[in-house]
């Protein structure tokens, strides 16, 4: 629903941006006025908070008294974020609700209100609404940076009810706000858990019990089939498809897990001319180029796919070997400093296969193996249980964003 595609509810209207609020440029510093004096909010805490505090803010800088006067933020001004690499990021604001002075700096704009029709908790909702979005995007200047001004800015119209509802629809989506900033710190304290679990249990500093002997260093060629690497297709005269088996690039393997969002598809006859680069589940997967290091192992049921020549498969053949004992070990921080030691190429980074193959993983008995890997399994699962309900979480409050500020749902 944008202006002229759609009537607002009755009691709504569209309000220009310029009839709310009065804007300003901020300002730029020489480098060496950073690092002390008061908070100074720029382009990344904007784009990355709808309602900013300050203790969200770490950069600071020192400025003359008629600066601060100038370029002081104040609780409920809005700040803007007035360019981005891209049109989805620029002109998105974020209201400031603290009572502690800071300054924005010269890639963002201040909307100081010259009127209380805007209720400023709905605010940092309302200007993120598709309806203020679309406007903006469109609006967004600028060849290689997306770029949009005071006078743009004050054109754009925000879809409006009354204060009541404003502050209905605002206390509704900040409870939907408080759940998903619990989820997220519930996830953030089980991987800190479990990462203490690993560097204890995968360095032999705790035992389980009942188990006690010494730990032996194997490489990883003496406990997995041949390790190899991928290939891209396009090399072999192949194209891409819109269907058909999925094709991992390096991004799939990424810091949280597999991420298949950023894979493709290739034809059947593509995959027959790349069967060195087939995987399955079981499968633990390396990145061996760019961001050298990062591990994830395929699920068990996970169906065939082929990998690009900057992953290197690693697929545990040893029956006295548990493969998620394996894929714990190298998940470990220490295996990943270890891989970017050794990397070789300033430009574009890259290991060999032949050191992934000479990588030395400690081992206890199997029986040990097989429990500590079904207890950092069971963390695994938690965690993926929490970060599940995070994305139905953050879906709710999506819709609920869509439906409260176009007025499609009434709470008052």
């Amino acid at each position: 629903m944008t202006e002229g595609s759609a009537p607002l509810p009755e009691g709504w209207s569209f309000i220009p941006l310029g009839d709310l609020m009065k804007f300003q440029n901020g300002f730029n510093t020489d480098k060496s006025a950073y690092g002390h004096g008061l908070r100074f909010a720029n382009v990344l805490e904007v784009i990355t908070n709808t309602h900013l505090k300050a203790n969200l803010i770490p950069g600071r800088v020192a400025t003359s008294a008629s600066e601060t006067n100038r370029y002081l933020v104040q609780r409920g001004d809005i700040l803007f974020n007035r360019t981005s690499e891209t049109q989805e990021e620029v002109g998105l604001g974020s209201v400031y609700l603290d009572d502690e002075p800071i300054l924005f700096g010269g890639f963002v704009l201040r909307g100081k209100p010259i009127s209380d029709a805007l209720d400023p908790l709905f605010a940092g909702y309302g200007l993120r609404s598709q309806i203020v979005r679309q406007q903006i995007m469109a609006a967004g200047q600028g060849g290689i940076r997306a770029n949009i001004g005071q006078q743009s800015l004050s054109k754009i119209k925000i879809a409006l009810p009354g204060k009541s509802e404003q502050e209905a629809i605002a206390e509704a989506l900040s409870d939907a706000d408080a759940l998903i900033e619990g989820i997220e710190r519930l996830i953030a304290k089980k991987r800190l858990i479990k990462q203490g679990a690993m560097q204890e249990l995968l360095t032999a500093k705790r035992r389980l019990p009942g188990f006690s002997g010494e730990w032996v260093e194997r490489p990883l060629s003496s406990i997995s089939a041949f390790i190899t690497k991928g290939a891209t297709p396009t090399t072999y005269g192949f194209g891409w498809e819109t269907h058909g088996i999925l094709f991992l690039r390096s991004e799939c393997v990424s810091p949280r897990g597999l991420d298949l969002s950023q894979s493709m598809f290739i034809s059947e006859e593509a995959h027959r001319a790349t069967r060195r680069s087939e995987v399955s589940g079981g499968d633990i997967l390396i990145t061996i180029t760019g961001n050298v290091g990062r591990v994830v192992r395929l699920p068990h049921a996970f169906e065939q796919a082929n990998i690009n020549q900057h992953i290197a498969r690693i697929r545990i053949t040893a029956e006295d070997v548990n493969p998620d004992f394996v894929f714990h070990q190298l998940s470990r921080p220490e295996y990943l400093g270890y891989f970017n030691s050794i990397v070789t190429g300033q430009a574009y980074p890259q290991i060999s296969l032949q050191q992934v193959r000479e990588a030395k993983v400690a081992l206890p008995c199997s029986e040990e193996q097989m429990g500590i890997a079904l207890l950092l399994n069971d963390m695994d699962a938690e965690i993926q249980t929490l970060e599940t309900r995070l994305e139905k979480a953050r879906a709710i409050k999506e819709g609920m964003m869509q439906n409260l500020l176009t007025g499609r749902i009434r709470l008052v």
